[in-house]
């Protein structure tokens, strides 16, 4: 059976960190392409409740330098004004100083989305998902490692799309963050958004994270590692192991990994991994040995 590998390399410098991760891919792949990247700003609240900057501006300039026909970060903040909060991060700064585009989404227009019906979807209408990310030929995440205490439970790479999907569109008099919060069903509606655009890398920063809480606040945790991978599941899986070594929430820490709605509804769509026995971790120095090794504990026993 063939393994998905996650890369985990220990982060005292984020920035000598995120270099040394994005060195173990194929960086060419972005070459002439039109590149789209999701990070985490929900709200103006500062890492880890959102990406930290620094993170951005190496990711940013580490693609720029492959000579991409475009970079545009795309972001809808759920909780607040989404340029507000960019430019509170410094995002709209960096943007500027460093030469990437960006997609604010709550400013779009019906054009800038691409609307989604499938059979078999928990969305009883339908979603709109950003053509930034749909069109795009490369899509890069960098998501955090938090809990969500308002029914997602954990909000990690899968999560984080919900930033690339509509609350509203113009024209259409319906609130669709408002269907995602009120159903039963979010944990599955959060997982069915990721099928419908692709990832080809991700990076998740667990220099710190929250155990409980979140997402703009929380218990603070600090793994100090930051992990990497091409496979949302994956990498979700492996933040979920880390939060149950560290101790965390009930909805976290009980069940089996695979079994958990987020989870387990991406695997049934075809999003990813199917199972923990698919996931090899690559440690790339000492520490990241140690905190691997507890991730393999939790991935070993379900």
């Amino acid at each position: 059976m063939g393994k998905t590998e996650i890369r985990i390399a220990e982060a005292s410098d984020r920035k000598v960190c995120i270099k040394r991760l994005l060195s173990e891919y194929d960086m060419d792949i972005f070459s002439g392409a039109s590149v789209c990247l999701k990070a985490n700003y929900n709200s103006a609240d500062p890492f880890p409740a959102s990406t930290h900057p620094d993170s951005v501006q190496v990711i940013v300039e580490s693609i720029l330098s492959e000579g991409p026909e475009s970079l545009v970060l795309a972001e809808r903040s759920g909780m607040g004004i989404t340029r507000e909060v960019l430019e509170e991060r410094g995002i709209i700064s960096l943007a500027k100083t460093t030469g990437f585009s960006l997609s604010i989404l709550d400013e779009m227009d019906r054009d800038g989305w691409q609307e989604i019906r499938s059979p078999g979807l928990h969305w009883s209408r339908g979603f709109f998902l950003a053509k930034a990310a749909t069109e795009a030929d490369r899509v890069v995440q960098t998501c955090c490692l938090k809990t969500h205490r308002f029914g997602g439970h954990f909000t990690m790479s899968l999560k984080n799309s919900v930033g690339l999907v509509a609350k509203r569109v113009p024209g259409i008099n319906h609130d669709f963050m408002d269907d995602l919060h009120r159903s039963p069903d979010q944990r599955k509606m959060i997982a069915e958004i990721n099928k419908f655009y692709r990832t080809d890398l991700i990076l998740m920063d667990a220099t710190e994270g929250f155990s409980s809480g979140g997402p703009d606040r929380g218990r603070v945790v600090r793994p100090g590692v930051i992990i990497s991978g091409t496979d949302r599941i994956a990498i979700d899986a492996t933040g979920i192991a880390l939060l149950r070594h560290t101790g965390s929430t009930r909805e976290v820490t009980e069940g089996r990994i695979f079994d958990l709605e987020q989870i387990s509804r991406a695997a049934e769509t075809g999003v990813g991994i199917g199972s923990a026995n698919e996931i090899r971790l690559v440690p790339l120095d000492r520490q990241s040995e140690t905190v691997a090794a507890g991730i393999q504990e939790r991935l070993d026993a379900g």
